[in-house]
């Protein structure tokens, strides 16, 4: 259809080891999937949590439609996702694990024109994991710079 828009939350990959992913569905409107569409989003504080066993992504940040009119959607607010009731359970039961946290790690758009959003399990890193990522950044910056050089 379109080209497919990939809006990642980078703070995600480095605040938190990411145990398990999966790929939810999400309920937009339409002016929502529009602002989507021209890369308009922003989900890098948004966190997901369970209200009556269904989930939502609190905080992703969907900026209003600039050719909306005053049925325009507001800008911040829960949207709900949309996975098996399966997968739901099993994130729900591994939820009551202490430490355990939803968070949403990339939104795109599939060849449909879909809008789905990739949140992962994971598990809060402690600084000296910070530090040791920080690290392997840098010496694999390093590496990537000597191999450019002698190609």
């Amino acid at each position: 259809m379109e080209k497919t828009i990939n809006i990642l939350n980078r703070k995600a990959k480095f605040d938190y080891e990411i145990i398990e992913t999966y790929t939810a569905g999400i309920v937009l409107t339409g002016t929502e999937i529009k602002s989507i569409r021209l890369g308009k989003a922003n989900i890098a504080d948004s966190f997901c949590e369970f209200h009556n066993g269904e989930l939502f992504a609190i905080n992703t940040q969907i900026d209003e439609y600039l050719f909306g009119n005053q049925f325009n959607h507001k800008a911040k607010s829960e949207r709900k996702l949309l996975l098996n009731r399966r997968e739901l359970k099993k994130l729900e039961r591994a939820l009551d694990t202490k430490g355990l946290t939803i968070v949403p790690l990339k939104l795109f758009t599939n060849e449909k024109g879909l809008a789905k959003l990739d949140i992962g399990l994971c598990r809060g890193k402690k600084t000296y994991d910070k530090r040791e990522s920080l690290k392997s950044q840098d010496v694999q910056r390093d590496l990537d710079r000597i191999k450019k050089a002698y190609k």
